[in-house]
């Protein structure tokens, strides 16, 4: 499985990265799959970095704040209005409840047909898993001030180079403050996609929004997890520091996100 970091600066997008957008490659044994974890402010652009959009297979959507799911108007605009017609089928998307109503109403249409004939819409069941290709991918309820938001715990079989068929985990937390249903999510995972969006001291007063890089850690480190990838930091939080909070309450590797980056889990 590969990890693109299409973008994953924190709340809106800072000059070097869109806001949350995660690419996910696996091959079945068959062909490669392609999907999507989030597609927030900016995130339409970059993605066609590094594939076509009529090669996205699906998206997942952790909540529905702009910064996380704003760009699916822009690909409403791809795929309805593309010369020639688009080449494949409605793009399956898994959201919350309201995300179809959510978008509908952000691009000015009315609820029916909203954009149901650009994508076919699935609402999560909490802990209940989706299949699409070699993914399965599970929600897990977390700590975000919206009626729903979730991290998402994403499992691979496929085949290594000698053909003996592996299994792979990443678990990404969407925007989350700690909680147990994180931690489950992310219960042995090979690679934690974790957002660090606030600093120790200076955030302490604002309690079930988001993570600090120290939280972050403890959040991996007691879910047993291999590797912290810490993400969705704000222009205004430090790398260095979020990173520095981290390293002493995880033992395992830690390094920060960067847009353009690939990851092999």
């Amino acid at each position: 499985m590969k990890l693109t970091i299409v973008g994953c600066t924190g709340s809106f997008p800072g000059p070097g990265s869109p806001a949350s957008c995660y690419l996910l490659t696996a091959n079945d044994g068959e062909r490669t799959w392609k999907v999507v974890m989030d597609l927030g402010s900016g995130a339409l652009g970059a993605i066609q970095r590094y594939t076509d959009l009529e090669d996205i297979d699906a998206i997942f959507l952790t909540h529905l704040h702009p910064d996380h799911c704003m760009d699916l108007c822009g690909l409403h605009v791809a795929v309805r209005w593309k010369p020639g017609g688009w080449g494949r089928g409605r793009i399956p998307v898994w959201g919350p409840a309201a995300t179809a109503d959510r978008m509908a109403t952000a691009y000015g249409l009315e609820l029916d047909p909203g954009m149901h004939e650009e994508f076919d819409f699935t609402n999560w069941a909490e802990r209940e898993a989706v299949t699409v290709g070699p993914f399965t991918v599970t929600p897990f309820a977390v700590n975000h001030p919206v009626e729903e938001a979730y991290a998402l715990r994403v499992e691979v079989v496929e085949p290594d180079k000698d053909g003996t068929l592996v299994s792979r985990t990443l678990t990404y937390s969407g925007d989350t403050d700690s909680c147990a249903g994180l931690e489950e999510a992310a219960k042995d995972a090979d690679l934690f996609l974790c957002e660090a969006a606030f600093e120790e001291g200076r955030d302490d007063g604002i309690k079930d929004v988001h993570l600090t890089g120290k939280r972050a850690g403890e959040a991996a480190a007691a879910a047993g997890a291999r590797r912290l990838l810490l993400t969705h930091i704000p222009v205004w939080t430090s790398q260095t520091t979020v990173m520095a909070e981290a390293r002493p309450v995880f033992g395992g590797d830690v390094a920060v996100a960067v847009a353009g980056v690939h990851y092999t889990i």
